[in-house]
């Protein structure tokens, strides 16, 4: 009993006096002498409560600074982070199976444009997917409505004989309704594009389809003034322009919608039909 009361066998130090073990990840050498304590603090130290190691932080938060990062690279050690801070970096990073947009290149002169629909056509369309055509679209649809009406016999013979003053209004009015018939069909493979999985916007197809109609056209209207509509040649001419302006519209609907080839000529079906309806095979 005398060893108890005079210590003898068990540690008569305080509670704050005991050796602490070093939190994981730290090679924190142990107090140099039994008796020393952690350092303390009072409420407005960067401390925790008493007795507590200063690396503990505050319990409460809010009013601490900003946490640091520790991090070691020798083998044993871990790093840690503060709260709500991603260990993996940047997630946009990691987006996984999501596609990255066409890029959009500059907007290209009406010259570049009229150019590269019949040369280059594939570059062309994804470079002019964001742009819109509006002013070309219009004027050469309109420039090719009013000659349209002399690839047609019966018009034509109709707009011959007509006095002046009745044979501009004739024309012009054809030249608009070409405009505002491509306006109705380009809408019409927008629609549907969008229907079947399409991103593009409506400008630059609609205008992109107004110049397809009329530039694969112009071969068979040449000769279709000069010999007819009727005549076997501008019948031949009509079809191969025809499946020319298939392509060119299924290559469109794909740059500027990104999809694949057999939904594209899908949205460009109806499109297609009209023009062959009403142009190629000469029932307008």
């Amino acid at each position: 009993m005398a060893g108890f009361r005079n210590g003898r066998g068990r540690d008569n130090r305080p509670p704050q006096q005991q050796p602490q073990q070093a939190p994981y990840g730290y090679n924190a050498a142990p107090p140099p002498h039994p008796q020393q304590q952690w350092p303390q603090q009072g409420p407005q130290g960067g401390g925790g409560a008493h007795g507590e190691p200063e690396y503990f932080g505050d319990p409460y938060g809010g009013q601490q600074q900003q946490q640091q990062h520790y991090a070691a690279n020798t083998p044993g050690h871990t790093q840690m982070f503060s709260v709500n801070e991603d260990p993996y970096g940047d997630a946009a990073t990691y987006n996984a199976g999501a596609a990255p947009a066409a890029p959009a290149g500059p907007r290209l002169p009406w010259k570049a444009l009229l150019s590269g629909i019949v040369l280059r056509p594939a570059p062309t369309f994804l470079q002019m997917r964001d742009h819109a055509v509006w002013g070309p679209a219009l004027v050469v649809t309109f420039l090719y409505g009013l000659l349209a009406i002399f690839g047609f016999d019966k018009a034509r013979d109709e707009a011959i004989n007509a006095t002046l003053s009745t044979a501009i209004p004739y024309v012009l009015m054809t030249g608009v309704g070409f405009v505002l018939g491509g306006l109705i069909l380009g809408a019409v493979t927008h629609t549907l594009a969008r229907q079947l999985g399409g991103d593009g916007t409506w400008q630059p197809t609609v205008g992109l389809s107004m110049l397809i109609m009329s530039i694969t056209d112009a071969p068979r209207l040449v000769f279709a003034v000069f010999l007819g509509g009727e005549n076997g040649l501008v019948q031949v001419l009509g079809w191969v322009t025809w499946l020319a302006a298939g392509a060119l519209f299924t290559m469109m609907v794909s740059r500027s919608h990104d999809l694949p080839w057999p939904k594209a000529l899908g949205a460009s079906a109806i499109q297609l039909i009209g023009l062959l309806s009403l142009i190629k095979l000469g029932t307008l």
